[in-house]
C-alpha cells in the first residue's frame, strides 16, 4: 500500500511538472474554461494547450464536459487550488531565505 501511494504521488507530481500545465491549472482554479479561452489567456498555440490538457486528463487532474461543439475543462478536485497555493508559499519561503542569505553576504 505504501509503495502504491508513493507511485501515485510520483505520477501525480510528474503530471504537474510542466510550466504550461501549472498555468492551465491556475486558470482553471479561477473557473471552468474551454481551450480557446485558455489559449487566449495564456497566449499559446491551441495545440500546445490541448496537448497539456490531454496529459492532465489522462492523470485525472482535470475533467472535460461537452457543451455544443466545445469541451469545457474543470479541475477534478478543488484541492488542486490549495496545492497550488502551498507551492506558491514554499516558493516565497525559498525567496525569503535567498534574500536573507544575500543580505548576510553583503554585510560581510
Amino acid at each position: 500500500m505504501n509503495l502504491e501511494m508513493q507511485q501515485f504521488k510520483a505520477e501525480f507530481f510528474k503530471a504537474l511538472a510542466h510550466p504550461l500545465r501549472i498555468r492551465i491549472l491556475e486558470l482553471l482554479s479561477e473557473g471552468d474554461k474551454n481551450v480557446n479561452e485558455m489559449k487566449s489567456l495564456i497566449g499559446s498555440e491551441g495545440s500546445a494547450v490541448s496537448q497539456q490538457l490531454t496529459v492532465l486528463r489522462n492523470k485525472n487532474i482535470v475533467t472535460g464536459r461537452k457543451e455544443g461543439n466545445q469541451v469545457i475543462y474543470s479541475l477534478r478536485d478543488p484541492m488542486i487550488v490549495e496545492l497550488l497555493a502551498v507551492a506558491r508559499q514554499i516558493f516565497n519561503n525559498h525567496l525569503v531565505d535567498a534574500i536573507s542569505m544575500l543580505d548576510k553576504m553583503n554585510d560581510s
